[in-house]
């Protein structure tokens, strides 16, 4: 098995021909799309609006592509000029139609003809949630030549701050021990048995910020300052308001989410109290170990394991998703290993328009790792089950997208959980309890930090100390006295990237969301068995042509009261009452 995923299904190579040849179609069919556009007046939107939608398409799919290729070599290595220069130009690509489509936008929504077409053009009907969504977003729509300055100031701005934090952290060089280690190295040992390990890990990590953490400050800054500045000229109320008509989701939904949240987060911090207690701690837990291991396994997986692993426990509830997890194992999908250069983290992307995936992970061996192998795989397997749909309609938002991954991360482990006894039932169990409470307690934090961020901004800049002090003032608001609040960590919003989208704010709140939307649907799996599969299946492919509530009610669920959340959060919080029992 290949430890590093091929892209070859892509392009072999920047001098390859393919790639060379869709570099000249991209640049072509914008210059198509601009000459149409400027003689809009003289068609009739009975021809130009089908015409429109051919040469997007075509836009769509081809720009997708390129982006993916480059984008996905620069996440392993960041280094690469080549890459960085490439990647420059795919975006200056993409910002050359920007003024163009705000025209095309208010052109399809104001367009006379429209509900006719979409009765009678079998093509356009399946774009019918896609032109509604354009209606909604015309409210927000600045003046063409105002969108075609914000894309081509962006390209230096916001974009550019966001790959400067990308680049500092993938190259930042860590002491431990006598020797040079990455960021990704350094806290993948905040899993090790050892307590000395993650000790000593955990404090070569935080004294390593020191080298970057005045230019990430300034990434940080200018990037919030950035979004509050469009918010601003669009007419949303904040950056969250945006963040929430971008994500199809209503503000009701998350304020009932996190009044749920609310309410159960002191169970939250009774098991972190319980963990500290059982590693030694008076205190509450130190962040050091968050992530330490308990029960007496120490299994460790290779990659080959890892795919033997999954494919049992995902078999029994899908055989495509089964398959697919085969495929992508041994055909390439996956690259495993962190090494200088490689982002930290994981991530998917989904390549519908080659009907597979990639993988990045930073793969240590430990059974997290393999739940991060699940959850990947769970993006995937949304790719999977979205890829018949129209090239226009491949995108769903923030929210739903952690649905099937974190419903994966429940089956697996869930099974594992079943199957095991003793002390193997605890580690899993608390291994478990360790991602949930990432999903909600480490996740709110983080909400609530970028909120503080956006506020404060617009008065002032924020230095490094202010930020180090907005994460430990949040970290003590989510985890409460679960942590001992002399060992946090005050420089999480250095190695997160999910602060640094320069189009795409609140990367926080999805993962709550999909974890708890994830673990009432599996609720509903284990009350229906393999009935509720093509249903699930019906779910994921609706999430690109619905709004989070519409995709919800397809399996009967409210999301706008808090009802459904405390369901959920109750599954976990019965999880948690196990581990106290176990550990007593």
């Amino acid at each position: 098995m290949n430890t590093e995923w091929s892209l070859d299904i892509l392009y072999k190579s920047y001098q390859d021909e393919a790639f060379q040849t869709d570099l000249k179609k991209i640049n072509e069919i914008i210059q198509t799309i601009k000459g149409y556009t400027a003689k809009l007046d003289e068609y009739d939107e009975e021809t130009a609006i089908p015409a429109l939608i051919t040469y997007l398409e075509e836009y769509n799919v081809l720009i997708a592509k390129l982006s993916s290729y480059v984008l996905l070599r620069q996440s392993t290595n960041t280094t690469d000029s080549e890459t960085t220069a490439l990647l420059g130009k795919i975006e200056e690509l993409e910002s050359k139609l920007s003024k163009e489509m705000a025209i095309i936008k208010k052109y399809f929504a104001k367009a006379d003809k429209l509900d006719q077409l979409l009765e009678t053009n079998e093509k356009l009907k399946g774009y019918r949630y896609f032109f509604e969504e354009i209606k909604k977003d015309a409210d927000y729509a600045l003046s063409d030549e105002v969108e075609e300055v914000i894309a081509k100031l962006n390209l230096s701005a916001g974009s550019g701050w966001s790959m400067m934090q990308q680049y500092l952290t993938s190259t930042l060089k860590v002491d431990y021990n006598g020797e040079k280690t990455t960021l990704s190295g350094i806290r993948n040992l905040a899993y090790s048995t050892d307590s000395d390990v993650r000790k000593r890990a955990y404090e070569a990590e935080l004294a390593s910020y020191d080298k970057i953490k005045d230019a990430v400050a300034f990434s940080l800054n200018n990037l919030k300052s950035q979004v509050n500045t469009i918010v601003e000229l669009r007419g949303h109320k904040s950056a969250l308001s945006m963040t929430l008509i971008q994500s199809k989701m209503k503000q009701e939904t998350l304020d009932a989410m996190f009044t749920a949240i609310d309410e159960y987060l002191p169970k939250f911090h009774a098991y972190l109290r319980r963990k500290a207690e059982l590693l030694g701690h008076k205190n509450g837990l130190p962040w050091y170990d968050l992530f330490a291991p308990m029960g007496e396994t120490s299994r460790t997986f290779t990659t080959e394991e890892a795919k033997t692993y999954l494919v049992k426990h995902f078999r029994g509830f899908a055989d495509d998703l089964a398959d697919m997890i085969e495929e992508a194992f041994d055909m390439e999908w996956i690259d495993f290993y962190p090494h200088p250069g490689k982002v930290g983290g994981a991530f998917c992307d989904n390549l519908p328009y080659v009907k597979e995936s990639r993988i990045l992970t930073n793969f240590d061996g430990t059974l997290s790792d393999v739940v991060t192998l699940a959850h990947e795989l769970g993006h995937a397997y949304h790719g999977l089950n979205i890829q018949e749909h129209q090239p226009l309609n491949w995108d769903y938002s923030m929210p739903v997208a952690e649905t099937a991954s974190t419903f994966n991360e429940t089956v697996i482990m869930n099974a594992a959980i079943k199957e095991s006894d003793g002390q193997e039932k605890l580690a899993l169990l608390e291994s478990q309890l360790q991602d949930v409470t990432q999903i909600i307690c480490d996740i709110y934090s983080r909400f609530l930090f970028e909120s503080a961020v956006f506020e404060k901004r617009k008065d002032s800049f924020l230095f490094a100390s202010d930020l180090e002090q907005i994460m430990l003032d949040t970290q003590k608001q989510a985890y409460g006295d679960g942590l001992d609040h002399s060992q946090l960590h005050p420089f999480m919003w250095v190695c997160k990237s999910h602060y640094y989208r320069d189009s795409l704010n609140f990367y926080n709140f999805p993962y709550a969301f999909g974890g708890l939307f994830a673990r009432g649907l599996y609720a509903q799996y284990q009350s229906e068995g393999a009935a509720f599969v093509p249903k699930y299946r019906a779910l994921l492919k609706a999430t690109t042509v619905c709004s989070v509530e519409d995709v919800a009610l397809m399996a009967k669920i409210d999301l706008t009261t808090p009802e459904f959340w405390r369901q959920s959060l109750k599954t976990v919080s019965d999880s948690i009452d196990l581990f106290l029992e176990l550990t007593k």
